[in-house]
């Protein structure tokens, strides 16, 4: 079990302009008129935007506040038949989706309601960029303390991206326990179609719950799942119901694909029709065809799907394919839902394409080409340190990274101590500090062993300079390389990256397995120091963290975890 990685790292300082946000919240009422221009023969305009518009510079101004209400709550459900305990957001998993135009502004409300787990809750807003807002990235540890039940908490954004992306919990296991939902951004696009069909969620699941699984992972291994679900249901022996999607003959489909599973990589396809990729996490690309696609844990995909088969009211499964070359799962063959043409559906006769061997890694990055082309710095590297996995005083497996496993604390996040002006960060914080505006910070990681790990990185899109299976032969992507938040470190394999230090706060940069991240599989980056504490909203932080203390010394909640 014993995994071995190896680091480097380096800041190059290049001369860039910073980053001016617009006023950042309006208190406008949503317009519900469309932005002039996007229809269905028009993608590629949006507003007096287009996609080939450099977001990361220019966002509209559209004035409007999108404002959300979230209650966390307890249930029992049963979405593949098998009933058992679960969190649920507004009653339902996935919870709802937020909507939102680009350059608006987004208010959620999140109430936590839990009782008998007595689990304090944060929700992080999964690849956005949250420019100059870092305390509302809902990182337990490093920008906020658990929110108490009894209690709530308001986050606010601006959407400065555009595309499709998905809000979780980031305490704990609890994501995976049903605290996730879908976030849409509408923009442009870089493919025609005819109808938006919204997320399509890909969740790996057991009937046990992730909390009780916790155990096996730590000190055996990660625990082989029993099934998955396709936007929340399917099926498990004869109970349980499949994810079904109605089609009309000669209409193309936007789907919105999110892998929202702790530890399941999924090739998913549509038997007999093609997917027409136009979008990696919250970039658009150019968009090319395939017959199935590449997910890794945390990543999205928009794809285009047309009904242009021969035969109308013919059934076609829906497929998401657990890769066993990186996890287990009792389902294999079981994970499905039901494309089906005008009003007749019924049980699809239909293959499987052939993809030959189960296998966890990206799309060719070949074919991931960002349509605003942005080149990197070149710059020289340097090897930091081996990053190792091992095991505790108490056997229980433990990640290292930076020679180190992370281990913060719920009531100590990091913004209140850079809030005191504390500078000597603990080791087992695993702080990088990158105290220069607009430098170029690159690095790379490397594993020696047979495990693949989706690597996400907060407050950022980063570019991959590198990627694949070792040996690295030392070249590098300079000119427009892949542009997103989550990307896959191969087995016997390398990630080299690279961003710029253009968004002040603190960083989470962690594998976005779940047993991976709660085992201490991350580190931050703590960005231009001196201007996080401008930032912070100290009244509003300190209530969620009065709160949350209040409630720890009255129950006395044990934290078993890395912290996040």
């Amino acid at each position: 079990m014993a995994r071995a990685f190896l680091l480097l790292f380096l800041i190059y300082t290049v001369g860039t302009s910073a980053f001016s946000l617009q006023s950042l919240f309006s208190r406008k009422k949503p317009s519900s008129k469309p932005c002039k221009g996007n229809t269905a023969h028009t993608r590629n305009e949006w507003c007096d935007y287009n996609i080939h518009t450099d977001y990361t510079t220019v966002v509209p101004d559209t004035g409007v506040t999108r404002e959300y209400w979230f209650s966390i709550d307890e249930a029992i459900i049963a979405p593949d038949g098998y009933p058992r305990f679960a969190m649920v957001v507004n009653g339902t998993i996935p919870g709802p989706t937020i909507y939102a135009n680009w350059g608006d502004n987004v208010i959620i409300h999140v109430a936590n309601h839990l009782e008998t787990a007595q689990n304090g809750t944060s929700i992080h807003w999964h690849g956005i960029r949250q420019n100059h807002t870092n305390p509302n990235d809902g990182v337990v540890s490093v920008t906020q303390c658990p929110t108490a039940p009894g209690s709530s908490i308001t986050y606010k954004w601006r959407a400065l991206q555009y595309g499709t992306s998905w809000w979780h919990s980031h305490i704990g296991l609890q994501a995976w326990e049903g605290v996730f939902g879908g976030i849409i951004i509408n923009g442009p696009s870089s493919s025609n179609y005819d109808v938006d069909k919204g997320v399509l969620f890909l969740n790996d699941w057991s009937h046990q719950t992730v909390d009780e699984l916790y155990t096996i992972a730590q000190t055996v291994g990660p625990p082989i799942l029993d099934n998955g679900l396709i936007n929340g249901t399917n099926v498990y022996n004869t109970s349980g119901s499949r994810f079904t999607m109605r089609a009309n003959k000669g209409e193309s489909y936007r789907l919105r694909i999110i892998n929202a599973a702790i530890d399941t990589h999924w090739k998913f396809m549509i038997d007999d029709h093609t997917l027409t990729v136009i979008a990696m996490d919250l970039v658009p690309i150019a968009p090319y065809t395939t017959d199935w696609i590449d997910i890794g844990m945390g990543q999205r995909y928009d794809v285009i799907v047309t009904a242009n088969q021969a035969k109308v009211a013919k059934n076609f499964w829906i497929r998401a394919i657990p890769q066993t070359a990186c996890s287990d799962n009792d389902s294999v063959d079981n994970i499905k839902g039901i494309l089906y043409y005008e009003s007749k559906i019924g049980t699809p006769d239909t293959s499987a394409y052939d993809y030959g061997v189960d296998s966890c890694v990206d799309e060719d990055v070949k074919n991931l080409v960002p349509v605003v082309s942005k080149s990197v710095a070149s710059a020289e590297w340097k090897y930091l340190e081996d990053v190792t996995v091992g095991r505790n005083p108490e056997n229980l497996f433990r990640w290292y990274l930076n020679s180190t496993t992370l281990q913060i604390e719920w009531d100590n996040p990091t913004l209140s101590q850079i809030y005191h002006h504390e500078t000597n960060f603990s080791a087992s914080s695993a702080v990088i500090e990158l105290p220069n505006a607009d430098e170029w910070v690159y690095m790379m990681i490397n594993t020696s062993l047979p495990i693949s790990h989706p690597i996400h990185l907060h407050g950022h899109d980063f570019f991959i300079l590198a990627q694949g299976v070792n040996p690295w032969d030392g070249t590098i992507s300079q000119k427009n390389p892949p542009r997103r938040d989550t990307a896959m470190l191969e087995s016997d394999g390398f990630l080299f990256i690279a961003f710029q230090t253009d968004n002040p706060g603190a960083w989470l940069m962690h594998c976005h397995i779940g047993w991976h991240t709660n085992e201490g599989f991350a580190l931050q980056f703590v960005e231009r120091y001196d201007e996080i504490k401008g930032l912070i909203d100290y009244h509003s932080f300190e209530q969620n963290c009065g709160s949350w203390k209040a409630y720890d010394s009255a129950y006395g909640i044990e934290q078993e975890d890395s912290g996040v």
